[in-house]
């Protein structure tokens, strides 16, 4: 069995970007800026946007925090938003979610600049992905797909099952799936699929993002199956200092004993996503998708 680490290859890719970066300022070009608006003090949230500033750090980049409280208006988001679509120097920005209750996220993410858009999630990008279009590819998905490819895991011609199907990783990592030079063949599951572990128990590729911790188990794999797990569930675990541990979708210790290839959790998939939204920043600064 092989450890797909995520980790690792992610501290690979952000010291290629920080090369890549100090090419274009020695050139005279302009250091990526990244924006990022945190509404709110979710605690998951707070992480996600400090692990996304340190990244920028060790990629080179500029970084900007606005932080407001959770009583924010929508209407006062949304000018927030559009200031960044104005700023020239701003290169990309996200607003991090999940957003408090009274404002509509699905609002916020439209009024995104598309160019800006480095998550990758309005809808002009998931089209143009959808259809195969150079476009902002939201980052999970996007770094699942740099992990197969970087571990030499065989997609073309191969069964690929994804639980779950969410607009942030099942749906894109479906079509990304489907796209050619991936060429996998793709079934997707959820919690209305009917025949869930017979698909699982077919699969050359499974990627689970189900939220549900420990939900694929070893009678559900084929020996040989690569397993990708994007769950990060907090679980009790007394013997932890802070009361808790993550879990993934997997039953890590007793799949990784029949997969040949398996992501762990946490640093498999998880640092992939903030070093993929790095990939997006240094694609907008570049102007590579839209003049």
């Amino acid at each position: 069995m092989t450890l797909i680490d995520g980790k690792a290859t992610a501290a690979t890719i952000k010291a290629e970007i920080k090369e890549e970066v100090e090419r274009i300022v020695a050139a005279g070009g302009k250091r990526p800026h990244l924006a990022a608006i945190l509404v709110g003090h979710d605690g998951g949230s707070e992480t996600y946007v400090n692990n996304k500033v340190r990244a920028c750090e060790e990629c080179g980049f500029r970084s900007t925090l606005l932080r407001f409280e959770d009583d924010l208006s929508e209407e006062a988001l949304l000018d927030e938003v559009a200031k960044l679509n104005a700023n020239a120097d701003i290169d990309g920005f996200i607003v991090q979610l999940p957003l408090p209750r009274h404002i509509d996220e699905q609002k916020v993410i439209e009024a995104i600049d598309y160019r800006k858009d480095v998550d990758g999630f309005h809808p002009i990008n998931v089209g143009r992905m959808a259809i195969g279009l150079p476009a902002f590819i939201s980052a999970t998905p996007k770094g699942i797909l740099e992990l197969l490819r970087r571990y030499g895991v065989e997609t073309s011609g191969k069964k690929c099952v994804i639980l779950g199907r969410s607009n942030i990783v099942g749906k894109p990592m479906s079509q990304l799936m489907m796209q050619k030079g991936v060429d996998a063949t793709v079934t997707v599951c959820h919690s209305r699929s009917k025949t869930l572990k017979d698909e699982c128990r077919a699969a050359d590729i499974i990627i689970a993002a189900i939220g549900q911790p420990a939900f694929v188990t070893a009678d559900m794999v084929k020996p040989g199956a690569v397993i990708i797990d994007v769950g990060t569930t907090r679980v009790k675990d007394d013997t932890r200092a802070r009361g808790w541990r993550l879990q993934g979708d997997v039953d890590f210790q007793a799949v990784a004993l029949i997969a040949s290839q398996i992501t762990p959790v946490p640093g498999g998939v998880g640092p992939m996503t903030i070093c993929m939204l790095m990939q997006n920043t240094l694609a907008a600064a570049r102007h590579e998708y839209y003049d």
